[in-house]
């Protein structure tokens, strides 16, 4: 209570000094500790203590101190180079209320009462607008937009983004929450209960061999010769090395000029991939992958496939209707529309053929709304107005609709900055303002830890903003699909989808294996032990784990991102082939870990009709894979390419009516004040005819000639009238 006292002092000094004793607190009073374990427990402790005390609602009016302070933004301007010293109050306010919003938000068992309490509280305080102030997501959605405008340049980004994904996941929950969410809606609409939990479906997935990439590497060392194979195997397995060839030189990649192509490298350096691989096959020994050629016989060349399918087939309504549309202009000659009931006519096994197909229907959430907001677009004085519930969601998105754009491209040009393929370019911002100190390094050692902590520093920011925007499409697409839709369409305009291809252009296996951490200083182990010499030599040996886990999720995050701003959206789907995502993606399957496997395969099940037969004769392994892996859609002819949906297509159009009725919710939902097509109306004739109306000059010259033509000279038929209506 004495240090909440003194932070409203006057003097500048004083209040970060208090601020930071209360950062002392916050993680854990390890000073007095002995063990990791003790300073969590008192970390988190310590943390609900500070919260029943009031303490996050004074530092969040120290921060918005902070964030309207322009003495401390024009001094960054007029520096040539921002550093670490000029963001020192605000880096400790950030970490105070990122350590109890992370304490907070886990949820245990053992907890007590009050704290579940104070837990369910402290949500609320953070999802809804409080003391007519905006939620405190928007506060930080603010502050990045204003760090990207150029007018702040000092703010430490990397914690404000960190605390902003944990923020809107506390608030709105995390993936394990939204399943939840997702049966409670589908419940609440009448549809029935979903065939299988995806998160479960996944866990239980094991990952496929690498495609033909990490095959060529050492076919030429374990393979025997030809001359020693019999007969037709080894002429089978020439003709197969001449398609590996003849794909890797068909596939070209959008961005070569920037760097030289992975294959490239690899040819020169295939001792190094190999090691690498060989250093992933230790970690995850998956059963279904055949053993190196050196050690099978040549006579049981034979891999294990999975007995099972892992995902219910789905079919949508348009599947079916489209699949009677063509049954019954073979058999019958005529089309009933959309009448998918009557099968008169038709031969027996068709009847069973739709019997299956609606055995496998799915309705999605986005179906039923999109059915009724187009019922509420036609007839909205029937209907009535529609009822939205007040949820966290939906408060977030409208408090966010007016500045989404700039919301969305400043997340993309922090994502672009931090991306590991990007060049250091004059004009780019500036991200490493909280990470670069005052004096530069001057000896080797200084230099390697300040290259460690700046490329740990980029995998932090590339972390927070895929979990952050993942989790905004997600949760938007279960509270209303246009809200989805108008996020991902804003994304989509802001380049997102060939910048997410620029960041998986590199060796995404030397990216997931980065080691830039240095485990002595990490928290809290640095506290409690005395620190060992740090020499150059222990920086690059690096810690003893295999994967950095970090690069992991983030990879995943934008893959699904991916996915999700691609599916069902020709148009979209049309750019991965034009920006030649095959090769990049292919590479990708190299990481043997079954998820980032799972949603590559999904990009490339999505444009395999549109990449050509002789992609598809010479990726047949990949093909197997997608077949193996990925959910099936019946009547999809992904692996054919004679689809309907592959013919031509008019791709602005399809943007362009999505965009027509994104723009028609919004309005309707959020733009009563303005709409004034069912504003109350004047009834009263003698107030309407009262009304003083300033008429143009023009009007009075040809008033008499205009009310011959239109009105007298045409007589009106009644009858038609009320026909028409």
């Amino acid at each position: 209570m004495g240090l909440l006292d003194r932070l409203e002092v006057v003097s500048r000094e004083q209040r970060l000094k208090v601020a930071r004793a209360v950062l002392y607190l916050a993680q854990g009073t390890f000073g007095e500790c002995d063990s990791e374990v003790d300073v969590l427990h008192w970390s988190r402790y310590n943390c609900f203590l500070l919260y029943q005390m009031g303490t996050f609602s004074a530092f969040l009016e120290l921060l918005h101190m902070e964030i309207d302070n322009s003495q401390a933004c024009s001094s960054a301007l007029r520096k040539p180079a921002v550093s670490i010293a000029d963001s020192t109050e605000l880096r400790v306010l950030l970490s105070v209320m990122y350590l109890m919003v992370e304490n907070i938000r886990l949820e245990r068992e053992t907890d007590p009462s009050r704290w579940k309490t104070a837990r369910e509280t402290f949500r609320t305080e953070l999802s809804f607008s409080v003391h007519n102030e905006e939620p405190f997501a928007l506060l930080l959605f603010s502050m990045v937009t204003k760090f990207c405008s150029g007018l702040a340049s000092h703010f430490p980004i990397k914690k404000v983004l960190l605390l902003l994904w944990k923020v809107v996941m506390f608030t709105l929950g995390g993936f394990e929450h939204l399943q939840v969410l997702k049966v409670q809606k589908r419940a609440e609409l009448g549809l029935p209960p979903l065939a299988e939990d995806s998160i479960q479906v996944v866990k239980s997935m094991r990952a496929a061999s690498p495609p033909s990439y990490t095959l060529d590497l050492g076919e030429s060392q374990l393979a025997p010769p030809p001359s020693k194979l019999r007969g037709r195997r080894g002429s089978r397995r020439q003709l197969l090395t001449k398609q590996d060839s003849l794909d890797i030189y068909n596939e070209r990649d959008l961005f070569k000029t920037e760097e030289p192509a992975p294959e490239e490298e690899e040819e020169s350096t295939g001792d190094g991939e190999r090691t690498l691989d060989g250093e992933l096959d230790l970690l995850e020994q998956d059963p279904l992958v055949p053993p190196p050629p050196s050690q099978v016989p040549l006579s049981a060349e034979r891999v294990a496939f999975p007995k099972g399918l892992p995902w219910a087939p789905k079919v949508r309504q348009k599947d079916i209707e489209h699949f009677l549309e063509m049954s019954r202009n073979k058999f019958i000659g005529f089309t009933l529309g959309q009448d998918t009931d009557t099968l008169v006519g038709l031969p027996r096994p068709i009847h069973e053929s739709v019997k299956t197909l609606k055995q496998h229907k799915y309705i999605s959430i986005a179906d039923v709304q999109i059915k009724n907001e187009e019922e509420l677009e036609k007839c909205p004085m029937s209907l009535g107005e529609e009822v939205v519930p007040e949820t966290p969601c939906e408060i977030l998105y409208q408090g966010m609709l007016y500045s989404l754009p700039q919301y969305m491209i400043a997340l993309l040009k922090i994502l672009l900055a931090a991306a590991p393929t990007s060049k250091a370019k004059t004009d780019s911002i500036n991200i490493l303002a909280d990470v670069l100190p005052e004096e530069m390094p001057i000896t080797v050692l200084q230099s390697m830890k300040l290259g460690i902590d700046v490329n740990r520093h980029k995998e932090i920011i590339v972390k927070s903003i895929s979990a952050l925007l993942l989790l905004l499409l997600k949760h938007f697409k279960l509270n209303h699909i246009y809200q989805f839709e108008y996020v991902s369409q804003h994304l989509v305009f802001a380049n997102c989808i060939p910048l997410i291809l620029k960041f998986f252009n590199q060796n995404i296996l030397s990216y997931i294996t980065a080691k830039n951490s240095i485990s002595v200083l990490d928290y809290p182990c640095c506290t409690i032990q005395d620190l060992p010499e740090l020499t150059t030599e222990s920086l690059e040996a690096g810690d003893n784990n295999q994967f950095c886990w970090r690069n992991l999720f983030s990879c995943i995050n934008l893959l699904r991102l991916l996915n999700k701003l691609t599916k069902w959206k020709h148009s979209r789907t049309m750019m991965l082939v034009v920006f030649k995502s095959a090769p990049i993606l292919k590479r990708a399957l190299k990481v043997k870990q079954a998820m980032l496997q799972l949603y590559v395969l999904k990009l490339l099940k999505i444009q395999t009709k549109y990449l050509g037969r002789q992609w598809r004769k010479s990726n047949m392994k990949t093909m197997s894979a997608i077949y193996q892996k990925v959910r099936h859609r019946m009547n999809d002819d992904w692996a054919y390419g004679n689809d309907i949906d592959a013919r031509p297509w008019d791709f602005q159009a399809e943007e362009c009516t999505l965009r027509a009725n994104i723009e028609a919710f919004n309005s309707r939902r959020y733009d009563r004040t303005q709409d004034s097509e069912f504003s109350p109306v004047d009834n009263c004739l003698q107030s309407v005819l009262g009304q003083r109306l300033d008429l143009p000059e023009d009007f009075h010259y040809s008033y008499e000639l205009w009310l011959e033509r239109e009105v007298f000279s045409h007589p009106i038929c009644w009858e038609k009238l009320l026909q028409n209506h």
